[in-house]
């Protein structure tokens, strides 16, 4: 049987691209602020990639310095102290990113069985107040903590009499990765609970409630309805996540450190900024950045392919 709709009708009654902006326009309006801040830091700065296949000289500019190729590249694959502040960097970035993605989830978890109302806010509020401190007062908190002159953990630690003398923790290399791990969990675990939180209130509470019917404990409805409700949502945060593993920053790493953990501390962007200000080779710096870029880009498709594969959720 033939529709009786004509073609000419049916595209008629579609409206096409400029008329949907039109009605839309409001809308556009109000992204376009955001569109050209996006641009503006995102996307112009990506001109500086040029640098990266130059031998660059600030005295001579972008348009003056000759090409080399990929010169740079070879000259930093080449570089043994590339490598191994590679390995801090993953390292350190794979650290955050397990204890982060499973401690939120278990924080989730916990707060959501909470039925006392007063404490459960209390909780959440003290574990998010940590996000919002500077790395700056978080360094030197540690730093006063693991003192070895008159530090609260050695004084624990004499008085329970683990040790005789007191410990310098900030200054023994294969230290450096578990403390920044635990400053890193304990200063965003909270703040990164917020988005499972609002998942589990989004649960139909039928199922709990049917859960019940069927004699089921607390650990049972979170195995078999919590923790599946999350999923979706964690799998598309882990994508996320798994990109800004290699682009961990240097803040924290920064001022944690010391040149006596420098083998285990420096990462790829204070390894950047080395070459840059101190050596002076600022087409160094920009090979870094893209090799960085390239490697988030293969780690999300990566991910999301292997989420796609076993038919978690995705982002594409």
């Amino acid at each position: 049987m033939k529709s009786g709709i004509n073609p000419a009708s049916r595209r008629k009654a579609t409206p096409s691209l400029l008329r949907k902006m039109l009605i839309q326009k409001e809308l556009l309006l109000m992204t376009a602020p955001l569109i050209t801040l996006v641009i503006v830091f995102n996307y112009m700065p990506l001109y500086g990639w040029i640098m990266a296949f130059q031998d660059y000289k600030v005295v001579k500019g972008v348009s003056g310095s000759p090409f080399v190729g990929f010169d740079k590249f070879v000259q930093l694959f080449q570089d043994d102290q590339f490598f191994l502040v590679l390995r801090n960097t993953l390292v350190m970035g794979f650290l955050n990113l397990i204890a982060g993605f499973i401690g939120a989830i278990v924080l989730a978890l916990a707060l959501n069985e909470v039925r006392v109302k007063w404490f459960k806010r209390s909780v959440q509020t003290i574990t998010y107040i940590p996000h919002f401190v500077s790395w700056v007062v978080v360094a030197n908190i540690a730093h006063m903590f693991l003192s070895p002159d008159g530090g609260l953990l050695n004084i624990l630690l004499q008085k329970i009499g683990i040790i005789d003398q007191p410990f310098y923790f900030m200054a023994k290399s294969h230290w450096f990765w578990p403390i920044h791990t635990f400053l890193s969990f304990w200063k965003e675990v909270g703040w990164s609970s917020i988005i499972y939180l609002a998942v589990l209130s989004g649960i139909n509470p039928d199922l709990f409630e049917a859960a019940d019917v069927d004699g089921a404990g607390k650990l049972k409805k979170m195995w078999h309805i919590s923790i599946p409700g999350l999923m979706p949502t964690a799998i598309i945060l882990l994508t996320l996540s798994v990109g800004w593993i290699i682009q961990s920053g240097y803040e924290s790493q920064f001022l944690l450190g010391n040149p006596i953990v420098l083998d285990y501390s420096e990462v790829l962007d204070l390894y950047a900024l080395r070459y840059s200000f101190q050596i002076g080779d600022y087409s160094i710096g920009a090979a870094i950045s893209i090799f960085k870029s390239v490697v988030s880009i293969l780690m999300v498709l990566s991910i999301n392919y292997l989420a796609k594969r076993t038919g978690s959720g995705r982002l594409i």
